[in-house]
């Protein structure tokens, strides 16, 4: 089989869930098309063996021995070609699915790279989720239904035109009556449609609220939370399930609805040309492939209504998907060079000098992690970087260059190797400098295999402290020209502050570096002080310089002791 084809690098303009489930339909046309052949052929071949099986009948009934092994060479024929068509059509069916389901992985995947710090802001952690739990499945099997709905139709007029040529009756009965019970499963379709969608985005409520649980496990079991939130989560928890119960109810009248119309079809078809027979209007062999047809159509009228359930649900997802792909980055590039230099908010006044480490200070934490926001274009602001403003380059570029280090940076799971050298290009020895700088070398002589060591899930092995020194060793491997931190050195303990501090200095000599902290220690390593007061910049110098004239700086770094 071949490979997964890649998905295309722009998505059109998607307004509803029905065309882009057209659009993934049409980025897989060829395999989708080969895979309805299969089917229809399939199909196919399978309305042809009751007609085979009925003329086998009149030539055992007639005495016929030539024509009994003709049939019976034509019925083996039709048997081989529908195993061929029935692997192949699996084979299609299984390669529509996973194409349809992984491009899906892939749009959101590079949606969710592109919009960066906006998707936490406008989307929870389990809608996210959600769509890599089940919506794929959904999208997926929404493309996997379409080769036996489409083959399964074909059969259905075949047989018709089989019935017609052969009794009117029957004919016109299998013509009419397929329509009537696809409009009579209809009007479940819409409550249907309601009821997942209704279930959907309350099992995304319940995903975010256990990931919420999860992380702060260790805050709750402090506090004595744990109960709370157990009761939380049990109460949602059986709202989804009341509304998956609710999902179930309509599902189960649809599957009844599969099973009791087409029996009730083939009761009526097989009753009258029973009638036929008898009166001999009909020959035994004639009544033989009525019966076969009449049992062969459950299959086909079965994958109709199976088709209208996969349809349903992989509409849900798909506007689960749009909803995703609809989404615009709060900020964005242009295409601008800078040479660098000096980078300056204009905002707060906070200017940062090419290769000077400066720290920020702020009587309101919240005041320096804005400013980092806006240096590090996470939000919109009039910065400029040397003579270009920061708005006018392209965003990757900003990326590449300014690194807004936060102390809520999470380590992901895998070889701690990866987890610190995220751009695979550093050496053992730049790696062992970069942990000497964080004081982290203890942490990884402390692993049984040292930097080949697994990390677990955000890093849960590890403390506080160990975590804030492994991610400042991330930080500085990749020797941003502008590192950006935001309060470093917050979990540990004083005297490991005091090397950080010694140590980052020398480690970023001649860089760009801004630190916001509160920290005497750090602050005093500082090349250039700025307070911030308020939002802007009220106070520069050195840390002594503030300490003695500046009584706010003063009051916020010493927590206003003397």
């Amino acid at each position: 089989m071949r490979s997964l084809p890649e998905a295309d690098p722009g998505v059109p303009d998607l307004r509803n869930p029905l065309r882009f489930l057209w659009w993934n339909a049409r980025r897989q046309a060829a395999p989708l098309l080969a895979g309805i052949g299969y089917a229809s052929l399939w199909w196919l071949v399978q309305a042809l063996m009751p007609a085979v099986l009925g003329k086998g009948v009149e030539a055992v009934t007639a005495k016929d021995t030539g024509s009994l092994l003709a049939w019976s060479a034509i019925l083996l024929g039709l048997g081989l070609l529908q195993a061929f068509t029935g692997i192949m059509r699996h084979r299609m069916a299984v390669f529509n699915w996973l194409a349809a389901a992984y491009r899906t992985v892939q749009l959101t995947s590079r949606q969710a790279a592109r919009l960066g710090a906006t998707l936490p802001k406008r989307l929870s952690t389990g809608e996210v989720v959600s769509v890599g739990n089940s919506d794929i499945a959904h999208i997926g099997s929404s493309m996997d239904i379409l080769l036996r709905g489409v083959g399964s139709i074909l059969a259905i007029v075949t047989v018709t035109v089989i019935l017609i040529s052969t009794s009117l009756p029957l004919g016109l009965l299998v013509l009419f009556g397929v329509p009537l019970m696809a409009v009579a499963v209809g009007p479940l379709l819409r409550p249907l449609h309601r009821r997942q969608q209704a279930q959907r985005e309350l099992s995304g409520e319940l995903s975010t609220r256990a990931a919420d649980i999860v992380a702060g496990l260790r805050v709750l079991r402090g506090i004595g939370g744990e109960q709370v939130f157990a009761a939380r989560y049990r109460a949602e928890s059986q709202r989804a399930r009341h509304a998956g119960v609710r999902v179930a109810g309509v599902e189960s009248v649809l599957e009844g609805a599969q099973v009791v119309l087409p029996g009730l079809l083939i009761a009526i078809v097989t009753g009258i040309g029973a009638s036929f027979a008898v009166a001999g209007d009909i020959p035994t062999g004639q009544l033989v492939a009525f019966y076969l047809y009449a049992v062969f159509l459950i299959g086909p009228m079965r994958t109709l209504t199976e088709a209208a359930d996969k349809l349903t649900k992989g509409h849900v997802a798909a506007g689960r998907v749009i909803r995703i792909l609809s989404i615009e980055p709060e900020v964005g590039g242009g295409s601008g060079t800078s040479e660098g230099g000096v980078l300056r908010d204009s905002y707060s006044g906070v200017t940062l000098q090419p290769g000077t480490l400066t720290a920020v200070a702020a009587g309101d934490p919240g005041d320096a992690i804005a400013i980092a926001d806006r240096l590090g274009r996470y939000v919109e602001g009039d910065v400029t970087f040397g003579a270009a403003e920061l708005r006018t380059l392209p965003l990757e570029q900003v990326r590449s260059r300014i690194l807004v280090a936060e102390n809520g940076a999470r380590l992901f799971n895998g070889r701690l190797r990866d987890e610190l050298d995220v751009r695979g290009a550093a050496t053992d020895a730049q790696i062992r400098e970069a942990l000497d700088a964080a004081c982290a070398t203890d942490i990884v002589e402390a692993l049984p295999d040292g930097l080949d060591a697994g990390v677990a899930e955000a890093g849960r092995e590890f403390s506080g402290g160990q975590q804030q020194r492994l991610r400042l060793a991330r930080a500085l491997l990749t020797d941003p020209e502008v590192l950006i931190l935001v309060e470093p050195t917050s979990a540990v303990d004083a005297h490991t502050e005091a090397r950080i501090a010694e140590r980052l200095a020398k480690a970023r000599s001649g860089r760009t570096t801004m630190i916001c902290t509160t920290s005497p220690l750090v602050l005093d390593r500082a090349e250039h002080v700025i307070y911030v007061e308020n939002g802007r910049v009220l106070a520069e110098g050195t840390h002594r310089q503030l300490l003695d004239g500046s009584p706010a700086y003063a009051a916020t770094v010493t927590r206003g002791e003397d």
